[in-house]
């Protein structure tokens, strides 16, 4: 941490980091815009490293893979586009910069097109956005649905390398050992056509998730509820980061993520929102910074951390966001705190008072509209 610290902004890029009396002096900085943060954290964009803000949409009584399905073919690729701005609008107002979110369809490659084409939409939003993947293979191998999972792996993937459409391939791992070989047919065809990969991991027997992890060489394991210490000392074997999502086990039946035993053990831990408009409507990173020191026993700084740093290393982008170093996007929030340490208890708080991406201010904490006089009784 700097105290009276400064940074200098060129075109976008963070051009110096340091004490304020030796930035202020630099040549460069002669001629710059001056923006005041005296009293304020600076400190960089929140990195959300695992959201569904795609998939299921909103608007849907019951979020079944069914009634998901339907809904996505009834709206048009604009509606879709209008509600998941209103997300990242929301999300960059909580000083979200960086957001993976994930696709997957399952076997309906229409609905999954028309997400393609919603993301496509999207790319001038302010935020960054990573996509990802999700293949959650089928569980009945006989007949129609094998040759299913076959096409996903055979066609479908390709065809998603092929539009540049997705950077990751996410796999939900299922605990059935008849779905093994498939499970490592579509990590190793992700890993020839060069996609990054990742594997959800929120079943109740996590040691087969992480030994494919370690076989494949995933850049991230997700969720890991119900992970032991053995396997906790497996994944800092294998060099994989852990991306915890705190809201998953709020007010449900879901174990907390052993977070402590985890990087007690030396594994690199992210943190995510889990963004899901139906099971978990929750976008805010700084709730994911108070909820893993309160409910998954982080320290404020090893969550802040795992919310900017080791999410961009999740998502593969830690060389250009994540963190106040010279060289790398000026992606920042101000904060109305005056130490990092209030994002431990101010839950259900937004403390942002400027979102800031590439150097451009996204979001600037406003006025509330007082009442005209002629309202008052």
């Amino acid at each position: 941490m700097i105290q009276d610290g400064a940074i200098l902004i060129r075109d976008g890029i963070l051009v110096e980091v340091g004490p304020s009396r030796r930035v202020e002096n630099l040549a460069e900085a002669r001629n710059a815009i001056e923006i005041n943060a005296a009293g304020r954290v600076v400190m960089p964009g929140f990195v959300d490293a695992h959201t569904h803000l795609a998939f299921p949409p909103a608007g849907i009584d019951a979020p079944n893979p069914a009634a998901a399905m339907r809904a996505l073919h009834s709206a048009t690729v604009q509606r879709l586009e209008v509600r998941a701005r209103a997300y990242l609008q929301a999300m960059a107002r909580h000083g979200t910069t960086t957001v993976e979110v994930k696709t997957g369809c399952g076997l309906d490659e229409g609905a999954e097109s028309k997400l393609w084409r919603m993301l496509g939409a999207l790319r001038s939003e302010p935020i960054d956005l990573v996509p990802s993947f999700l293949f959650r293979c089928s569980g009945e191998l006989n007949g129609g649905l094998s040759d299913a999972n076959e096409w996903v792996v055979a066609e479908l993937l390709p065809k998603i390398r092929r539009r540049g459409v997705a950077h990751f391939a996410d796999l939900a791992w299922d605990s059935d050992p008849d779905l093994l070989p498939w499970f490592d047919r579509y990590l190793e065809a992700a890993r020839l056509l060069g996609f990054d990969r990742k594997i959800h991991a929120d079943c109740a027997n996590p040691e087969g998730a992480v030994a494919l992890a370690a076989r494949h060489n995933v850049v991230s394991i997700d969720h890991l509820e119900y992970a032991t210490v053995r396997e906790a000392r497996q994944i800092v074997a294998a060099g994989i980061m852990a991306t915890l999502l705190p809201r998953a086990s709020f007010g449900g039946d879901v174990r907390e993520a052993p977070a402590r035993a985890l990087i007690d053990a030396g594994v690199a831990v992210a943190l995510g929102s889990n963004f899901n408009p139906h099971d978990t409507p929750a976008l805010n990173m700084q709730t994911m910074v108070a909820m893993a020191c309160g409910r998954l026993g982080m320290t404020v700084e090893e969550a802040i951390s795992a919310a900017t740093i080791n999410g961009a290393h999740a998502l593969g982008c830690a060389d250009q966001v994540g963190s106040l170093e010279p060289g790398k996007s000026a992606d920042l929030v101000i904060l109305n705190a005056g130490h990092y340490r209030s994002l431990e208890t101010s839950l259900g708080t937004n403390l942002v008072h400027l979102t800031m991406k590439r150097g451009k201010f996204i979001y600037k904490e406003g006025d509330v509209a007082p009442l005209p006089a002629d309202d008052f009784l």
